[in-house]
């Protein structure tokens, strides 16, 4: 009896030794925030009425999304009611151009801002651009930015998630609470990243080195 249980005890700890792993890495789940100011793509047509005939934008630094960089100009953007100054160009140019604000931002401007992803531009509202070199009024392009998380598709299966679908996230702390509507954004040219505007981060009190849970 004694030599089956040790030949019993072999196999169990050689199954157990090859069975998959059952530990949950908690990493794996916490994602770090990007906070997003106000900010504008502009298409090259605009970029070009803006600030001349050929214009080439200066980077001042990348972003955390591969391509992705600041630049060093602004423009200011008005509305019926009011006008916003500096607002940070981001690049490289875009096929569309698009402005990004912030809730708060719609009552001086007079503008209704819809929650919008990026580059789901139909039926919302244009605007003024001014630059030094000449203005553009938009037709369409003035967007908040709806929050979403950029993952690759390793990522979104590690977190059992897909392109487009909409989840809850959990941020902890003092003023933590949950965000619901987050749209998955998974792709090969993304970092993980969750990007929330700055009125919706300092609500929780994030910032760029807070992270976040997914909890569907």
């Amino acid at each position: 009896m004694d030599k089956y249980n040790a030949v019993l005890k072999l196999l169990l700890e050689a199954v157990q030794a090859n069975a998959p792993s059952t530990e949950v890495k908690e990493d794996i789940y916490e994602i770090p925030v990007g906070v997003s100011n106000r900010h504008i793509h502009l298409s090259e047509a605009d970029l070009n009425s803006l600030f001349g005939e050929g214009y080439q934008l200066t980077k001042s630094k990348d972003l955390s999304q591969p391509g992705q960089y600041a630049c060093k100009e602004t423009v200011t953007i008005c509305g019926p009611k009011g006008a916003i100054e500096k607002i940070r160009i981001l690049g490289p140019v875009r096929s569309k151009t698009q402005v990004e604000v912030l809730t708060g931002d719609s009552f001086k401007l007079g503008t209704v801002s819809q929650a919008r992803l990026s580059g789901d531009l139909q039926g919302t509202p244009g605007i003024t651009l001014i630059g030094p070199k000449g203005s553009v009024q938009t037709t369409e392009g003035l967007i908040v930015a709806q929050r979403h998380i950029h993952m690759t598709l390793k990522d979104a299966q590690g977190l059992g998630v897909h392109d487009g679908q909409m989840v809850s996230i959990q941020i902890n702390g003092e003023r933590g609470g949950t965000y619901n509507n987050v749209a998955v954004r998974a792709n090969e040219a993304s970092a993980l990243e969750c990007h929330l505007d700055t009125e919706e981060a300092n609500a929780m009190n994030l910032n760029s080195l807070s992270k976040v849970i997914i909890t569907k």
